[in-house]
């Protein structure tokens, strides 16, 4: 029982950080309509930035990443308005293919200054273990699920009680309806996207914390928050939370009860079971969990 203590807890901690991942699609999809696979680029630039400001200029972890988070959302706004700003009105299909180009070139920064080497945030988790219940966990996943319940709660309550956040929805539904309340479409995809930045860094820091490590790779391992976002919905915050959740669980538990159990499926069959939950789930419900239906008339 320990053990499956021990799984769910890191498949949780696991989870909680694909929902950050996920949170930063969705909060640029409701806002813009945009699917921005640049967000995997901007989790590797927040980790970089905490490793830079951390071991390079020596600062303490606390303001490593603070300094981080804020640096990610100016290269997201810097995105937004170089980039993204000119594709308003564009086909989709080239849209997305923007963002997929801007996560390419994005990933190639922080290898240009730092290389492909396995390196450390120095971060004060470290292999720290606490006890809960008389089951040891690692103390990097019991912050990780605290930050993500922390992001995920600031979230819900922007978009459900600020100004801005239902400015952002209104002009999501309908932007000449909100431009006539006096709400700026451009403010509003910059905003977003800073939120985005500021999501990613976060989602970064955690990743690459404890024992994990930092590498460029980091970037596919945020692409595969995916399933997540399509199982919650793509245009759901509370979707995205628990839909990295149950795909975190399901991870941990697959990689380890197949290695177990069924080892003719392979080592890293885990890896494809969130795809495989996706598939099954979308076929029962296109949407996800939470998204908004379409309506079609006609």
């Amino acid at each position: 029982m320990s053990e499956l203590v021990q799984l769910v807890i890191g498949g949780l901690s696991l989870g909680s950080m694909y929902g950050l991942i996920a949170l930063g699609f969705v909060v640029v999809y409701k806002s813009t309509g945009v699917l921005n696979f640049a967000q995997g680029g901007l989790v590797l630039c927040g980790a970089y930035f905490c490793y830079a400001f951390r071991t390079t200029l020596g600062l303490p972890f606390s303001l490593a990443v603070l300094l981080a988070v804020v640096a990610t959302a100016l290269v997201a706004v810097v995105v937004e308005r170089l980039v993204m700003r000119r594709m308003i009105g564009k086909p989709v299909f080239a849209v997305i293919m923007i963002t997929w180009g801007l996560l390419i070139v994005l990933e190639q920064l922080p290898a240009a200054a730092w290389g492909y080497d396995l390196l450390s945030l120095n971060d004060p988790w470290g292999l720290n273990m606490a006890g809960i219940g008389g089951v040891q966990v690692l103390e990097v996943d019991l912050w990780t699920l605290g930050v993500g319940a922390a992001v995920m709660l600031a979230i819900y309550l922007f978009f459900a009680r600020s100004r801005w956040g239902l400015a952002m929805r209104a002009s999501a539904l309908d932007q000449e309806a909100a431009m006539a309340q006096g709400v700026s479409p451009s403010l509003v995809f910059a905003l977003a996207w800073a939120i985005a930045g500021v999501i990613a860094a976060l989602a970064g820091v955690m990743l690459s914390g404890g024992v994990r490590g930092l590498s460029p790779e980091l970037s596919l391992i945020a692409l595969r928050a995916f399933p997540a976002i399509i199982l919650g919905g793509m245009d759901s915050p509370v979707g995205a939370v628990l839909g990295g959740l149950v795909i975190g669980v399901a991870e941990v538990l697959t990689a380890s009860y197949v290695a177990q159990h069924a080892p003719f499926l392979g080592q890293n069959f885990h890896l494809v079971m969130p795809y495989l939950l996706m598939t099954a789930f979308l076929l029962v419900r296109p949407y996800g969990m939470f998204g908004s239906q379409a309506v079609r008339r006609g």
